[in-house]
């Protein structure tokens, strides 16, 4: 299995960005897809979720973010909006049901994003 993220990069407060997420070796459409962060010095936080017709969000990025799939491209996206510099992370990709305990079946490569003030 692999998660490849993308879409990472330097934005100014206020902007938008949208990660992507490239899945291959699993069979994308059965698997609960989410998004994860961790800043420098904090713990993984988990941002979204997204399984067959639901969705979560944590309540720091409610609102501003949307979390999306597309199964016939097994592709996961997270369209970031309203950016803020505690939004400064390493975005990680993962799949599977262990993502509700923050135990992913599989982990992805992560992108960096960085907000400036």
């Amino acid at each position: 299995v692999q998660l490849q993220a993308s879409g990472g990069g330097l934005v100014q407060a206020g902007g938008s960005l949208r990660l992507s997420c490239a899945a291959s070796g699993l069979t994308f459409r059965r698997y609960v897809m989410g998004w994860f962060r961790q800043a420098p010095g904090k713990e993984r936080e988990r941002v979204a979720v997204i399984g067959s017709d639901s969705t979560y969000y944590a309540d720091s990025v409610k609102g501003r973010f949307t979390i999306s799939r597309d199964n016939g491209k097994n592709a996961l996206y997270l369209q970031m909006n309203s950016l803020k510099s505690d939004d400064t992370a390493t975005y990680y990709c993962a799949a599977g049901f262990g993502i509700a305990t923050m135990n992913p079946n599989y982990w992805g490569t992560g992108t960096l994003v960085t907000v400036s003030s």
